[in-house]
C-alpha cells in the first residue's frame, strides 16, 4: 500500500472515530427536549457527555488537520466549494459547546431554556449536515477544469444528499438514545430505550434505503461487505436494545455508525472529489495529495501520537464509566 492510498485510510479512520464518538454526542444533545422532562432530567443528560464531548470533538479538529496536510488540493476543494454547509456546522458547534459551559452561570429557567436549545439545535444541524456533505462527495459535484467546485449552495440539497444527512441524524439520534440508557438509571433510562426502540425502527428503513441507493450507484465489492456489516449490526443494536441489552446495543450502533462511514469511503476510493460534470475533472488520491516526503513525516508522527491519543481517550471513559442519575444531581445541588 502507497503512502497516498494510506493515508485515505488515516483519514476515513479519524472520521470514523469523530462520527463514532461525536455522534452519540448530539444523539444526546437532540434527545434533550424529548427526554428532559425537568431540569433534574437535563442536567443528567449533559452530564452523561460533560466529561467527554469535547475530547470528542477534538477528532474532527485531528481528522480536518490531516486531510489538509496529506489531501491539500481535496481540503482546498472541499472547504471553499462546502464553505455555507461547514460553516455552519463550526457555528453550530460553538453554539453548542458554549451553552454546555455557560446553561449553569444563572439560575433563570429561562436562561437555562435558551441555552438548551441552542444545545439542541447545536447537534441537530451537524448530524444533518455531515450527512448531507458526505453523500455529496460519494455522489459527485461540478468541477470545472482546476478542481473549483462550479454548482451553488442549492446543487448541495438534492434528494440523495438530504436522504443522506436525515440518515445520519437519526442514526445519531438512536446511538445517542442507547448511549442515555447505557448511562443513566431509573426512569429516565427507560424513556431513554423507548426513544431508542422507536428512533431505531425508523432509522433502520431510511438507513436501508440510503445504502441501497448507494450501493446502487455507486457501490464497490467493500462497500458491500460494509454495508452489510451496518445494516446487521443496526438491527441487532435495536432487537439488543428493545431487550434492555444497553451495552450490546451501544457496541453494535458504534460498529453500524463505523461502518456506514467505511462503506461511503469504499465507495469514494480511489476517487476523493468526483467530479459529476465531467471525470477528467475529479480529485484522485494521485493528483490530490502531498509529497513522499510529507506523507512519510506524517506517518512517523501518526505512529508515535496516535497510539497515546487512543489510550488517553480510552483510559478517560473507564473513569467515568459510572452511571449518572438524578439523586447524584440533587447531592450536589446541596
Amino acid at each position: 500500500m502507497d503512502l497516498p492510498v494510506l493515508w485515505f485510510w488515516i483519514v476515513a479512520f479519524l472520521f470514523v472515530g469523530y462520527f463514532v464518538l461525536d455522534g452519540f454526542d448530539f444523539g444526546v444533545g437532540m434527545s434533550l427536549p424529548l427526554l428532559g422532562r425537568d431540569e433534574t432530567d437535563r442536567r443528567v443528560l449533559i452530564n452523561t457527555i460533560g466529561p467527554v464531548w469535547d475530547l470528542n470533538e477534538t477528532w474532527v479538529i485531528v481528522a480536518g488537520a490531516s486531510l489538509f496536510a496529506a489531501f491539500p488540493e481535496w481540503y482546498a476543494t472541499l472547504f471553499s466549494g462546502f464553505y455555507l454547509p461547514l460553516l455552519l456546522i463550526l457555528l453550530a458547534l460553538i453554539a453548542r459547546g458554549v451553552s454546555f459551559e455557560y446553561r449553569h452561570q444563572r439560575p433563570e429557567a429561562a436562561w437555562k431554556r435558551r441555552f438548551d436549545g441552542m444545545i439542541t439545535v447545536g447537534s441537530a444541524v451537524p448530524a444533518l449536515l455531515w450527512g448531507v456533505a458526505f453523500a455529496n462527495i460519494v455522489q459527485g459535484v461540478p468541477l470545472d477544469a482546476g478542481h473549483n467546485y462550479t454548482g451553488s449552495v442549492v446543487d448541495l440539497l438534492n434528494p440523495y444528499a438530504l436522504l443522506g444527512g436525515v440518515t445520519t441524524l437519526l442514526l445519531f439520534l438512536t446511538h445517542g438514545a442507547v448511549f442515555v440508557s447505557l448511562k443513566t438509571e431509573g426512569e429516565l433510562r427507560q424513556r431513554a430505550r423507548l426513544l431508542a426502540t422507536r428512533a431505531g425502527a425508523v432509522t433502520v428503513v431510511v438507513a436501508a434505503t440510503f445504502l441501497l441507493w448507494t450501493g446502487l450507484a455507486f457501490g464497490t465489492a467493500w462497500f458491500w461487505v460494509f454495508a452489510l456489516v451496518a445494516a446487521v449490526a443496526l438491527v441487532g443494536g435495536w432487537l439488543a436494545n428493545a431487550r434492555a441489552a444497553e451495552r450490546t446495543a451501544f457496541t453494535l450502533l458504534t460498529i453500524t455508525v463505523a461502518s456506514v462511514v467505511l462503506a461511503l469511503f469504499s465507495a469514494l476510493f480511489p476517487e476523493v472529489m468526483p467530479a459529476s460534470n465531467d471525470s477528467a475533472n475529479s480529485l484522485t488520491i494521485a493528483n490530490a495529495s502531498s509529497s513522499t516526503y510529507t506523507l512519510t513525516v506524517m506517518s512517523w508522527t501518526a505512529l508515535i501520537f496516535l497510539p497515546l491519543v487512543l489510550v488517553y481517550q480510552g483510559w478517560t471513559y473507564w473513569v467515568f464509566r459510572k452511571r449518572v442519575s438524578r439523586a447524584s444531581i440533587d447531592a450536589a445541588a446541596h
